[in-house]
């Protein structure tokens, strides 16, 4: 089991702890007081479903958020920390609509006398207060991440070699990957919203989100091993699949602005939809361009370096060492077979 071994990698992961505790913290407390100010029949109501929704929706962002923490500094995934620094700033500008969004629903809910609207007032501050941590949160994971990105560079070099048309496979590679898992959590953040806030629960669009759900898992999960096997023909799948995806997404975004009498089913979360929707669009055709990347990739000797890969620091390699031997050093330059020196020139 991987565990941080530097005080960047430590770092990295003190950071993204504290934000996400602090964070869904704050929520937790607006999410309370909403549901004790609540009167009446408010089942039915939309705008009552928005706060639950969003909490919903940070509990599992910064819980993902803290899995792909761990998953990049165990791989030492320098594209993947950079991606998590991204990712903040999309957690960064949800928590601003967010504010709009609460104060509208809060709004409508107390015109018809479901709740006081001196709640705002009370939430106000932590909702303030939630993209503020979390803006400086990543610039300091930023600061961070530019020290890991020398802290990888030298176990990353000796793993691939000194060969630059191999090093941008890899790079495109480890591109493609994190765009995957990112994928995911967009498309998901989209759909919870989409059904829990929007879709009637006796419509047949209820059931063929839901049904969307388990497919878009394994559609990824496919994707991410057809590339590590170089696997043409399923790649091509794929590939399609992402267009019928985006597809989805563009008429979903098209819909949700579109006169009609569904028009005001979207209202009490029709910015944060948006704003997943764009960010999923834009994802998805970085995804199409990197996948054809890969797909071009194949065959050219990158295969043997991302099959069950797991790179080692130094450090890391002393510990797994037989402790009762003393290391062999001798290879690359110097006497016999080798010297003191070979050991920072081999390919793992």
């Amino acid at each position: 089991m991987y565990k941080p071994n530097s005080p960047w990698t430590w770092a990295f992961v003190a950071v993204s702890f504290v934000q996400a505790a602090i964070v869904l913290a704050f929520e937790a407390y607006a999410f309370a007081k909403f549901q004790s100010s609540l009167r009446g029949n408010v089942d039915q109501e939309s705008p009552s479903h928005t706060i639950p929704t969003f909490l919903a929706l940070y509990i599992f962002g910064f819980l993902y958020q803290l899995l792909l923490v761990y998953d990049a500094l165990r791989l030492k995934n320098t594209i993947q920390v950079i991606g998590l620094c991204i990712y903040n700033v999309g957690l960064l500008i949800y928590a601003a609509v967010q504010m709009d969004q609460i104060e509208e629903a809060i709004s409508q809910l107390s015109g018809k006398n479901h709740i006081d609207y001196s709640v705002w007032r009370t939430e106000k501050p932590y909702l303030i207060a939630i993209p503020c941590i979390i803006g400086l949160g990543t610039v300091l994971m930023a600061v961070i991440a530019w020290k890991l990105y020398d802290e990888f560079a030298w176990t990353i070099y000796k793993h691939i070699s000194a060969d630059l048309k191999m090093k941008r496979r890899y790079l495109t590679f480890q591109i493609y990957i994190a765009l995957l898992k990112f994928d995911f959590f967009f498309f998901l953040g989209f759909t919870i919203q989409f059904v829990v806030v929007v879709v009637d629960h006796h419509n047949i669009e209820f059931y063929l989100t839901i049904a969307a759900i388990p497919v878009n898992i394994i559609i990824l999960l496919m994707a991410g091993l057809f590339t590590r096997r170089e696997n043409t023909p399923g790649m091509l799948v794929i590939i399609t699949l992402y267009f019928a995806g985006l597809a989805y997404f563009l008429f979903k975004l098209v819909r949700m602005w579109q006169p009609g009498p569904r028009h005001d089913l979207y209202n009490p979360v029709r910015r944060p939809l948006t704003t997943f929707a764009v960010i999923t669009v834009i994802l998805i055709v970085l995804t199409i361009i990197n996948a054809c990347m890969c797909t071009a990739n194949f065959g050219r000797g990158l295969k043997p370096h991302i099959a069950g890969r797991k790179l080692e620091s130094e450090e890391e390699k002393f510990a797994n060492h037989n402790m009762t031997e003393m290391p062999n050093y001798n290879y690359g330059y110097g006497p016999g077979p080798g010297g003191a020196m070979g050991s920072r020139m081999t390919i793992d």
